[in-house]
């Protein structure tokens, strides 16, 4: 074994964390604020970045001039985003909603307002954000929040109609406190409601405005405690805005109304409209719409001011989708959006409020996109979004991860890809430009690939902590689709969603991919970068049935095998049934030998990128569906793919087009073979391991499928498009597709009484339910000994199923050029490798030094290229293994189940070593990867841990209790690459990555981007000669007269607690005891020492001034007495 660069226990690492879905059990408090988490075991798991959209966001904020946008949503997340590729996610450790942000605009600070009545002071200003202040409201409920720019007091409204100040510098409340009843006309007998509005007036920063939910808006006056003016409406209030001259104000109604109030002429408004309402030609009022939830007025130097709102449609268009309004002069444009508004912002070119605004696009926050418009060009364009927000345009249903990919990949995916976009976005700029990219390098590129509820395939490049689009590629085109409303697509697997992607197979050197899809489909693509119209001349219906179990007997006609060299056994050949391709489900009869999804007759034209070569589906048999697939496997330099479900595995040549095998899971097993079990009851008692007994195996042939009539088909294969339908020996009940990718050990049988799954968790493998049903989990290809008696590797595959048993399957192939698509390829069984408890997860190979050995490849050609670029490239194998000596084991068996793992030596076939992960839990996702050129397992359990064991002698490296398994979405879509890295979907939109190598979290601090930077604030505007003159323009107040603890005095202690936050040098404090450790004590009195030392500094520069200034008047006052007598004085 190698040192791996994990945290050992008791190891202090610069480790940081930017969030999690939910906190760990062991996490202490005030671990989601974005500093080091403290983890029970030994080790410890980063957190990198989190991509996609925030999932149910609930506001929004934007700095106008740093120009960062943050999101706040319902679980207490908070999303920061800049210029492309600068994002940040942190999270509130309560989990309640954030229900208003604010920034300090130009500070690098940012306020949010939770829903349970908590107001937090965020520092951006570095690459971590992390809380300052928190200030925690007992007694009331906080509804609105404003903080004036380039101001520290913080006004909040409440549900009480009352108005409490807060000092966002030290977050203090000030005295000064505007009560409802003082700020309502003394006549008004009922409760105005809850604070919906405050805003000071643009021209006067000593006039606040105060809007009730009831409809009645106060001017109050902060230096006379009184309301200046009062306005009454009777429609409830939803948002208000000002004219930049502080002359008018906006409001909008829950009727669909806007009004406009002169702020001197309370008794009216000036002016109601409703923008979206019937206007009677009897001069009555217009009928009442749906209420305008937020309006936004902005002026312009040149031309019309523009009206934003959202909401307010008519209430008879019903099924309408959620549209914003744009009014400009006398055009009003409806813009409508693909989701509900959840908040908008109008972006303007200055942060003053007292100025023209000159707005220039409108962000709109939607429940699942996010979309800027472009209020400078005809016709409103939206800007091209360069975040990864698109990971949830359909469902994911799959995530493949992997890193160190060929370094060509990631650009002929782009190339390819880049033809995709669209067009019609608006010309100009992304304005949400702010923050600095990290100055790390990372020197391995990665890929994410995601697969998606609409048959949609994404390729991504993940590499350095940023995520962008390459390719998308839709699987879903290969069929045919329903036309009409009622009509159906023929699957009762799933109805909705019959192209959805259930697992994907894919090999980076050759570029080949293989998916395989929920209604029982598998489709085989190839990487070409030049397009091909390719028509469906044949479709081929194979079907190999094998006779029932009982029944050692194969049915059909049996012929002598072909030679299979390198074998020693003698497969069976039986001829398939072809049957005509117009197969229906007629009305008389059950559904029977028809696919769930019908190909697509006509010509397909292929665009460069991937294209299909290969298109296998499964069928139904007496009524039954087939069962779907739950494990996939493609080796591009054997030319084959081979996949399996809960009744059996079938390994189709996708170079001949043929189908080599079918046969159901119990025919694997060898005649001779020591594992093989037969079918007993929970309630039998068990036999010791060391004594299972010998049984004659049930159906012991091979079931191998090679026709004559197919060799015609060889020819010419790079225009055409086959279909093979394969036919598995159906059972009696249907398999829930997203348990079978997740837990394949736990397939079982329907109660015989109610047609019922009862799935059991129980580690007993011969509980009922691992008995009566063994699926496929997992395969691998490999060079290695087939038997104990070889002394020379071959092509090899591993099969694991749920049941925890490894079988070793021979490959023969025929030598390559024109003999390999001629000659048939040979396969056969050669018994149990190995037998773990639980279903097998994943197989690995090692060489006698522990090195892994990957599965052949051939290296990427275009397959419509010229045959001298064809030529060019050459089937690449690893070199082989020397060859055996007697008695000697050269190669190692890397077998993980959901349970334990083990090190197999080959050719011997003997345990040299093995280790039990978990007992009470079990194994989710297992993978083989390599950290810093070394080799390991890593392993997710369903009880959240996070494992790693060294290879070859499964020795625990790491061991940390990560996040408790909380949704079925995590389990599908966890999965490990090499490098040390995770990820997994964290939510419906969202994509968490982690790491757990040291040598990533090292480097993590550089790579990460920065949000703030130094960034002028611009000028104020000039208030102009005559202004100047008489008195306009803006008014100034000094509010710390007016709130500060001197004039307002101290606020009630009962009222709200504070609560020092980890970024502030209290919570660094608190921090210092856990996992920071001595280093960080040492740090921390080292900035406090700096700290009383700058504060001695600047005492003893105060008073080297204040005796400067003594020595100066004792020296004028010495000049001015120096001539006078003392008689004079």
């Amino acid at each position: 074994d190698h040192a791996l660069p994990l945290c050992q226990a008791g190891n202090v690492l610069p480790v940081v964390h930017l969030g999690r879905a939910s906190p760990p059990v062991s996490a202490p408090a005030g671990t989601g604020t974005g500093q080091v988490p403290r983890l029970q075991g030994c080790g410890f798991t980063c957190y990198t970045v989190r991509h996609g959209f925030p999932y149910q966001p609930s506001s929004m904020a934007f700095d106008p001039v740093q120009k960062i946008l943050a999101i706040g949503t319902q679980s207490g997340a908070l999303r920061l985003f800049g210029r492309a590729g600068v994002e940040c996610y942190c999270q509130h450790e309560s989990g309640a909603a954030v229900i208003q942000l604010q920034f300090l605009i130009n500070e690098g600070a940012l306020v949010s307002a939770l829903a349970d009545d908590s107001i937090h002071l965020w520092n951006l200003r570095q690459k971590i954000p992390a809380i300052l202040h928190s200030l925690k409201f007992n007694r009331e409920r906080i509804t609105y929040c404003h903080l004036p720019f380039q101001s520290k007091w913080l006004y909040i409204g409440t549900e009480r109609g009352n108005i409490h100040i807060v000092n966002v510098e030290s977050f203090t409340l000030s005295g000064y406190v505007i009560m409802w009843n003082k700020a309502i006309e003394l006549s008004t007998k009922t409760h105005p409601g809850p604070v919906v509005h405050i805003s000071d007036n643009p021209m006067d920063e000593g006039k606040l405005l105060i809007g009730f939910e009831c409809g009645v808006v106060v001017l109050w006056d902060l230096k006379s405690k009184k309301a200046d003016y009062r306005y009454n409406y009777d429609e409830a209030i939803h948002s208000v805005a000002w004219h930049h001259e502080g002359k008018q104000f906006v409001c909008s109604h829950s009727d669909g109304t806007l009004t406009t109030w002169n702020v001197r002429a309370p008794a009216k408004p000036a002016q109601i409209i409703t923008p979206h309402g019937k206007q009677p030609k009897d001069g009555k009022k217009p009928e009442p719409c749906k209420p305008i939830l937020k309006v936004e007025y902005k002026t312009t130097r040149a031309g019309d001011p523009f009206m934003v709102l959202s909401g307010g449609l008519s209430y008879d268009t019903v099924g309408r989708r959620a549209c914003l309004t744009v009014m400009h002069g006398k055009s009003t444009a409806v813009l409508e959006m693909d989701y509900p508004i959840v908040d908008f912002l109008t972006l303007c070119e200055t942060p003053y409020p007292n100025d023209y605004q000159e707005a220039y696009a409108v962000v709109v926050l939607l429940e699942k996109d996010l979309v800027v418009i472009d209020l400078g060009q005809i016709g409103y364009p939206i800007f091209e979004n360069p975040y990864p927000l698109g990971i949830h345009e359909s469902p994911v249903t799959c995530c493949e991860y992997f890193a160190d990919c060929p370094a060509e990949l990631i650009p002929a995916l782009y190339s390819i890809g880049s033809r995709q976009k669209r067009q019609g976005y608006s010309k100009k700029e992304w304005p949400i430009s702010g923050g600095n990219w990290g100055q790390g390098a990372q020197s391995y590129p990665e890929i994410i690939i995601t697969g998606h509820a609409d048959g949609s395939i994404k390729f991504w490049d993940a590499s350095a902590l940023m995520l962008q689009v390459l390719y998308k590629l839709k699987t879903a085109k290969v069929f045919e689709r329903a036309r009409g409303k009622d009509e159906k697509p023929s699957t009762d697997i799933v109805e909705e969603d019959p192209f959805a992607i259930q697992t994907l197979s894919w090999c980076p050197e050759s570029r080949m991919l293989c998916v395989a899809g929920v209604s029982a489909h598998v489709i085989v693509y190839r990487f070409s970068k030049q397009e091909i119209t390719t028509e469906v001349l044949l479709e081929v219906r194979m079907q190999s049935e094998f006779s029932d179990v009982d029944s050692p007997d194969p049915g059909g006609e049996q012929t002598p095998t072909l030679p299979t060299s390198g074998t020693s056994s003698s497969p069976q050949e039986s001829e398939p049934h072809f049957q005509p391709c117009t197969g229906s489900n007629s009305s008389d009869g059950p559904r029977d030998n028809i696919p769930c999804l019908q190909v697509r007759s006509s010509p397909l034209k292929q665009s460069p990128g991937y294209q299909v070569e290969l298109v296998i589906q499964l069928v139904w048999v007496s009524g039954e569906p087939p069962q779907q697939i739950t494990s996939l496997a493609i080796n591009s330099s054997y030319g084959l793919v081979v996949f399996g479900n809960s009744n059996g595995l079938a390994v189709v040549d996708y170079l001949q087009k043929t189908l080599l095998l079918n046969m159901g899971t119990s025919e694997l097993y060898s005649p001779s073979e020591p594992y093989q079990r037969q079918p007993r009851s929970p309630r039998k008692a068990r036999q010791p391991s060391g004594d299972i007994p010998h049984v004659a195996s049930c159906m012991s042939r091979l079931s191998k499928v090679y026709s004559e009539s197919v060799k015609k088909l060889r020819s010419s294969h790079s225009s055409k498009l086959y279909t093979f339908y394969l036919n598995f020996l159906p059972f009696s009940f249907q398999t829930n597709h997203v348990l079978a990718i997740l837990f394949l050990c736990s397939l079982c049988c329907p109660d015989a009484k109610d047609n019922s799954f009862t799935r059991s968790r129980s580690s007993s493998v011969t509980s009922i339910d691992r008995e009566s049903r063994e699926a496929i989990s997992s395969f691998h290809f490999c060079e290695s000994y087939s038997r104990k008696t070889e002394s020379l590797v071959s092509p090899c595959l591993l099969v694991g199923t749920t049941q925890g048993f490894v079988i070793m399957v021979a490959l023969s192939l025929p030598p390559g050029g024109d003999q390999r698509l001629q000659q048939p390829v040979g396969i056969s069984s050669c018994g149990t490798l190995m037998r773990l408890k639980g279903g097998i997860l994943t197989m690995a190979l090692l060489d006698s030094t522990g090195t892994l050995l990957p599965p052949s490849y051939e290296p990427w050609h275009d397959p419509n290229a010229s045959d001298e670029e064809k030529e060019k490239s050459r089937r690449r194998r690893p070199a082989s293994s020397p060859s055996s000596q007697e008695g000697q084991d050269i190669q190692f068996a890397v077998l993980c189940s959901e349970k334990q793992a083990k090190v197999v030596a080959l050719p011997s076939q003997t345990c040299i070593y093995k280790h039990s992960i978990t007992e009470t839990s079990f194994v989710l996702r297992a993978d083989v990867v390599q950290i810093a050129g070394t080799n390991c397992i890593t392993c997710f359990c369903a009880n959240g841990h996070i494992m790693t064991l060294s290879l070859p002698s499964l020795r625990p490296l790491l061991d940390v209790n990560y996040l408790p398994l909380t949704d079925m979405r995590i389990a599908r879509t966890f999965c490990f690459s090499n490098m040390g890295q995770a990820l997994y979907l964290t939510s419906p939109t969202e994509i968490q990555r982690i790491t757990y190598s040291q040598e990533t979290c090292d480097n993590l601090q550089e790579m990460l981007s920065e949000l703030f930077t130094p960034v002028e604030t611009p000028e104020a505007p000039n208030r102009g000669f005559f202004k100047g003159l008489f008195g306009g323009g803006a008014q100034s107040l000094d509010r710390e007269d007016l709130f500060g603890e001197t004039a307002a005095g101290k606020a009630s202690r009962s009222l709200a607690q504070h609560i020092p936050g980890p970024g502030s040098m209290e919570g660094m404090k608190g921090a210092a005891s856990g996992v920071v450790g001595e280093l960080a004590r040492a740090r921390i009195a080292l900035d406090e020492r700096g700290q009383k030392l700058g504060e001695l500094e600047e005492r003893t520069a105060a008073m080297m001034a204040s005796a400067e200034s003594f020595s100066k008047h004792a020296h004028d006052m010495m000049l001015k007495y120096k001539d006078k007598k003392w008689y004079q004085l």
